[in-house]
């Protein structure tokens, strides 16, 4: 029988991650599973509970959080894979804010589906991107998404925002960003031999689908192709930006000659005027950087989910 590591962070979700402990145990009990439930306490600290997960006798760890707190647990596990540790599965289990990383997985909004899956234990294998540079020099593992610009000041003032959630919450801190943080940076975006130098209201480099639990990037579901998804938005005007917004909402970018698409294994963007303020999962890479490395590492982590999508590695 699968043993499963349960890493909740109770303060994600604004306090869901907390007040949902007992029902998840309940849940999982019904369901017979062999778990342990252990609770996060600070910064990192999902990423060493699943170290720690990893090295022991475990094969499930599930992430009970947001993107924040799934990205701290696929640190943990790369971290873990890196130092020699028997390979170990990863689920999650939605309470955040925007949950992105889930969407673009397969796994379940709903928190009785979410175990109900866990439970069945069918996997996909994912890839997994590495972000090098800004507050992480030594580089931070990514399962979702690293987006400069726009989003990334959009995600900042959403966090800011206390009496809103969920997606309302990003939508609104979209429109204020357009206000506060409209002079986009000069930027060289470098990517498989190519090379492009423009304004940037946003750069988007998507393992998974979507954005600020809202805002799709990626119309398909690509998680293990061996590239990344680019979207890279030049400046226009504000009233521009509210249509770019419309679209980004529609998964219909595409189509404006604003935006450019591409895929990579590899990308690098250097500021040449101005700063690269950044997030990864949902939490900062930067915000002042000047380059940022972002490389794609392949099939690298089973993930318990809807479908088995993929053969495992």
């Amino acid at each position: 029988m699968s043993r499963y590591k349960i890493i909740i962070n109770p303060v994600s979700g604004r306090g869901a991650g907390g007040r949902v402990v007992s029902v998840i145990e309940q849940m999982l009990c019904e369901h017979r599973l062999n778990f342990d439930i252990v609770l996060t306490e600070r910064p990192w600290h999902a990423a060493e509970l699943a170290q720690q997960a990893a090295a022991s006798d475990f094969d499930i760890v599930v992430a009970v959080g947001g993107d924040g707190t799934a990205n701290e647990v696929l640190n943990g596990l790369m971290l873990a894979k890196r130092a020699g540790s028997k390979k170990i599965a990863m689920g999650v289990l939605s309470v955040g804010r925007g949950n992105d990383f889930a969407f673009g997985v397969g796994a379940p909004h709903d928190l009785a589906e979410g175990c109900r899956v866990l439970a069945q234990d069918q996997r996909r294998v994912i890839d997994v991107g590495l972000a090098t540079g800004g507050l992480y020099p030594a580089g931070r593992y990514f399962g979702n998404a690293v987006a400069l610009a726009l989003m990334r000041w959009s995600v900042f003032e959403a966090v800011k925002l206390k009496w809103l959630s969920g997606f309302p919450s990003y939508i609104v801190a979209a429109l204020k960003t357009i206000f506060l943080y409209y002079r986009a940076p000069l930027v060289t975006i470098e990517y498989d031999g190519e090379t492009i130098t423009q304004r940037s209201l946003m750069v988007s480099t998507m393992n998974g689908r979507r954005l600020g639990g809202g805002f799709i990037m990626a119309t398909q579901d690509r998680t293990a192709d061996g590239l990344f998804d680019l979207t890279m938005a030049r400046q226009v005007s504000r009233a521009r930006i509210f249509a770019l917004l419309v679209k980004f909402l529609q998964g219909t970018q595409a189509t404006d000659p604003a935006v450019q698409n591409a895929q990579a294994q590899r990308v690098v963007v250097t500021a040449l005027e101005g700063v690269l303020p950044a997030h990864i999962d949902g939490e900062t890479l930067c915000v002042e950087g000047k380059q940022l490395t972002l490389e794609l590492v392949p099939r690298q982590i089973e993930i318990v989910t809807l479908s088995s999508g993929e053969d495992a590695p």
